[in-house]
C-alpha cells in the first residue's frame, strides 16, 4: 500500500480508502460477517482510512462493531459525516454527534465531515447556529481531530466554500469523466493550493467507468493494455494526480479489496506515461458520443445572472442518458436543488449572456430547455417542494 501525507498534520493516510456505504445487505440489515472479512482484509493490506456517514443505513454500527471486535481503533482513521441539512438548532449538533460516537463505539472521530455541504450560504446557516464555536470545542476536547466537508456542486461554489473557513480537509467527486464538472480539476487544484488533503469519492462514477463503458471505450483500453481492467484504468488516472490524498472505493467483495489494494500499491503520482494518458482521451471521445450536450465544463458561461449552474446542469443531463434517468436526476437534485440557493435550469430567463461567451458555440438556452423538460419532471417537482422541510432551511 502506498501512503500519502496529510499536509496539515503529517498524518499518513492510505491512498485507498474503504467506503462503507455499499456493504452487502442481508434481509433488513448489513451482513456483518461478510463486511468484517472485507474490512479485515483491507486493514491487513494496509488500508487505514474508513469512511461512513450518519445516513448510511447500519454503516456506522457495522464499522463500530468491526473496530471493537478486531481491537484496531488506533490503527484506523475513522471518517464520518454530520447530516448538516438536518441541523435546525444548536442542540442538534451534539445530539447527532453523540449518537454517531455511540454507533461507532469510540470517543473521537479522526475525520469529521459536514455531509453534502454544497455552498457557502449553507455553511453560513450553520455558522449562525454556532457551528464554528462547536467545532472549536470538540477539537479542543480531542473528540474531532480534523474537520471537513463533502461536496456535490460546481467549481465556483466549491472554491467559495473552501475559502469560507479554515478547513482541515475536503471530499469531492473526481474521475476522468468529471475532470471539468463538479468541483473538477480547478477545484482540486484550489484545495491543494490551500494545503487541504482531498478525499475522492465516486472514482468510477458508481461503477459506470468499470462495467458500463461503450464498446469503443473498452476497446481503447484493451488495445493499450489488455491486462488492465477499465476499473484499473479509472483508478490509476486519479492516483496519477499528486493533489489527491485518498481515493474511496465502496468495496463489497474480497476480490474487489484485493484488486484495488494491488492497484493502489502500483499507482504513484505522475506514473502514467503520455501514451497512457492519450488512451483516456480516446475513451472519453467514445463516451461523449453518447452525450446529449457537448459541454466541456470550461465555465466561460458563468456566472449566470440568475444563478443557473450551467455546466453542472449539463453534466447531470448527460448523465441521465449515459447512466440512466434515475442516476441523472439524483445528480441534478444534489448538485443544483438540495441547497439554500438553487442553481437549477428552471431559473433561466433566456437572457442569452451565456451564449456570448461559450467557446463551443452551444445553443445553451435551447439545451437548458431540454434539461428542464427531462429532469424537472413531476417527480423532481415533488422532491424540490419537500427539500426545504427535509434539509431544514
Amino acid at each position: 500500500m502506498q501512503y500519502r501525507t496529510n499536509p496539515k498534520n503529517g498524518d499518513r493516510l492510505s491512498a485507498l480508502g474503504f467506503g462503507c456505504m455499499r456493504f452487502t445487505r442481508r434481509g433488513s440489515g448489513i451482513d456483518q460477517e461478510k463486511a468484517d472479512r472485507e474490512m479485515a482484509l483491507a486493514l491487513e493490506r494496509g488500508v487505514n482510512y474508513f469512511d461512513t456517514a450518519y445516513i448510511y443505513p447500519g454503516s456506522e454500527v457495522c464499522l463500530g462493531q468491526f473496530l471493537k471486535a478486531h481491537n484496531c481503533r488506533e490503527q484506523v482513521r475513522v471518517a464520518t459525516k454530520l447530516p448538516q441539512y438536518r441541523i435546525n438548532r444548536t442542540e442538534d449538533l451534539d445530539r447527532y454527534f453523540d449518537e454517531e460516537l455511540a454507533r461507532l463505539q469510540t470517543d473521537y472521530v479522526d475525520y469529521y465531515l459536514m455531509h453534502m455541504l454544497n455552498d457557502a450560504k449553507s455553511w453560513q446557516r450553520l455558522c449562525d447556529l454556532g457551528v464554528r464555536e462547536w467545532v472549536a470545542r470538540k477539537k479542543a476536547a480531542g473528540q474531532i481531530r480534523n474537520i471537513g466537508f463533502s461536496f456535490h456542486g460546481g467549481t465556483l461554489q466549491f472554491k467559495a466554500l473552501v475559502d469560507a473557513f479554515d478547513w482541515d480537509f475536503c471530499q469531492i467527486q473526481f474521475n476522468y469523466m468529471d475532470e471539468r464538472s463538479q468541483a473538477g480539476i480547478d477545484g482540486l487544484n484550489h484545495a491543494h493550493e490551500k494545503g487541504l488533503p482531498v478525499i475522492i469519492m465516486e472514482p468510477l462514477r458508481g461503477g459506470r467507468l468499470a462495467g458500463g463503458l461503450p464498446q469503443a471505450a473498452r476497446k481503447a483500453f484493451e488495445a493499450a493494455n489488455p491486462d488492465r481492467s477499465p476499473a484499473d484504468w479509472g483508478l490509476r488516472w486519479i492516483w496519477n494526480h499528486p493533489q489527491v490524498t485518498v481515493v474511496l472505493s465502496g468495496m463489497n467483495d474480497v476480490s474487489q479489496v484485493e484488486e484495488n489494494c494491488r492497484i493502489a500499491s502500483e499507482s504513484l503520482p505522475g506514473a502514467l506515461s503520455p501514451e497512457e494518458l492519450s488512451v483516456y482521451d480516446r475513451a472519453l471521445a467514445a463516451i461523449r458520443k453518447s452525450m446529449k450536450v457537448g459541454c466541456t465544463g470550461c465555465g466561460y458561461c458563468q456566472p449566470c445572472p440568475r444563478g443557473v449552474d450551467i455546466p453542472t446542469c449539463f453534466a447531470a443531463y448527460n448523465a441521465s442518458y449515459a447512466d440512466g434517468l434515475i442516476s441523472g436526476m439524483r445528480e441534478y437534485m444534489m448538485c443544483t436543488t438540495l441547497r439554500k440557493v438553487r442553481s437549477n435550469a428552471g431559473l433561466c430567463v433566456k437572457c442569452g449572456k451565456c451564449e456570448q461567451h461559450c467557446p463551443q458555440h452551444l445553443p445553451i438556452r435551447e439545451h437548458l430547455d431540454g434539461v428542464k423538460k427531462r429532469l424537472e419532471n413531476p417527480i423532481y417537482k415533488i422532491a424540490a417542494w419537500g427539500a426545504p422541510k427535509v434539509m431544514k432551511y
